[in-house]
């Protein structure tokens, strides 16, 4: 039940995603043309990549929530990580080539635009976006769905670009009223760069952490450590010597590989007792997180562990 309650609060927060994108493509779109502005139709292009990739996401989250099967024998999850490598690799190229689009045109000496309803959409777009980011990372953690904190993020990068576009023709409308009005066609393409510096660190960032999923690399050290903080109370029933545990996020699970040395003087009543050990070790790590999925084994030979 808390399962389907979660990924209908996914599904919903995705919806909701993908009608904001519509909307901030259009108003985008739109006002780019009125006002030949080059930053404001980075903005929605930017917009119109989310969009492409929010029905992709729509997809994949309901392929994550399918069981394991002859295809993928470990589940679809690992689909998460791969989409949002795809989707911020995208952001990082077309972010570049602005860039590119942006310094060409500033040596050519700048891009003319009508400041004025250039600010208005940055008044519109920038409260649109934060309202939207805000609401997507409340959702995100309520369903624990990395889909939707990856959007949230994306909704966080382009409210930060509106903000730009706001804040550069404030600037650039300020400056035509002065003596300086001629220095006012320099703005719009330096904005844009600097949209883009600011903008692509998060793409980075979420472009490293796919990859550490896709390569089945460690989560952090600190995910790692508060793990194994939680993780050996749950086993301190049996007498043992070591335990070693061996972690891999994929996606919105975290699988855990858990070897329990077991002292010498251990006594094994029955595979039915180990059994029981494990679901209530397990039981507790999934009240903490319910999307851990963890395989004990129970070994005396430590060369097994290694």
């Amino acid at each position: 039940m808390q399962k389907e309650k979660r990924m209908r609060k996914e599904q919903k927060a995705l919806r909701i995603s993908l009608v904001g994108v519509v909307f901030f493509v259009v108003l985008a779109l739109g006002f780019a043309i009125f006002t030949k502005s080059d930053a404001i139709l980075f903005d929605g292009i930017y917009s119109l990549i989310s969009f492409a990739t929010a029905l992709l996401t729509m997809r994949v989250a309901k392929l994550a929530e399918r069981p394991d099967d002859d295809q993928f024998h470990f589940g679809y999850t690992t689909l998460e990580p791969t989409l949002n490598l795809f989707k911020s690799l995208i952001t990082i190229v077309v972010c570049v080539y602005a860039a590119v689009e942006a310094t060409q045109r500033l040596l050519a000496g700048g891009t003319e635009a009508a400041y004025g309803w250039a600010v208005v959409y940055g008044c519109l777009a920038t409260s649109g976006c934060f309202v939207v980011a805000l609401l997507l990372r409340k959702y995100g953690r309520d369903c624990r769905s990395d889909l939707v904190n990856v959007e949230s993020k994306a909704w966080f990068v382009d409210s930060l670009l509106s903000a730009s576009v706001l804040l550069g023709f404030l600037f650039a409308w300020g400056l035509t009223k002065t003596e300086y009005a001629h220095w006012a066609p320099y703005v719009d393409p330096i904005l844009l760069i600097g949209i883009i510096l600011l903008a692509l660190p998060i793409p980075g960032r979420i472009f490293l952490d796919s990859l550490r999923e896709i390569i089945v690399m460690a989560p952090p050290e600190s995910v790692v450590d508060e793990i194994g903080e939680r993780l050996r109370p749950t086993l301190a029933v049996v007498p043992h010597e070591l335990i070693e545990y061996r972690v891999n996020k994929r996606g919105r699970n975290t699988y855990l590989l858990v070897h329990v040395l077991v002292a010498a003087d251990f006594k094994l009543q029955s595979i039915e007792a180990l059994d029981d050990i494990r679901r209530e070790s397990s039981r507790q790590m999934k009240a903490w997180n319910p999307e851990i999925v963890m395989d004990v084994l129970f070994v005396r030979d430590k060369s097994l562990i290694y």
